[in-house]
């Protein structure tokens, strides 16, 4: 998961997996530093994603905050 440490919809997807018990990992794209940013922008083009939270569940991408769409790749 890719967000921003000042985004509320990167703040409430955090909010979905934690209140899940959804195990997950993130990165705060402005706390990271300056090569893992391009990583993550290269990332992001490549799916043609537009903006934060970005959130990839095997190999789904789901950008936006969307928990119909995380339940339901998740099974929840």
């Amino acid at each position: 998961m890719y967000t921003l440490s000042t985004c509320p919809w990167c703040r409430k997807t955090k909010n979905f997996f934690a209140g899940h018990n959804i195990p997950f990992d993130y990165i705060d794209y402005d706390l990271a530093d300056a090569s893992t940013q391009d990583r993550i922008i290269e990332e992001l083009d490549a799916h043609g994603a537009t903006g934060f939270p970005y959130v990839k569940i095997d190999n789904e991408i789901v950008y936006g905050y969307n928990p119909s769409r995380y339940a339901e790749l998740l099974g929840l």
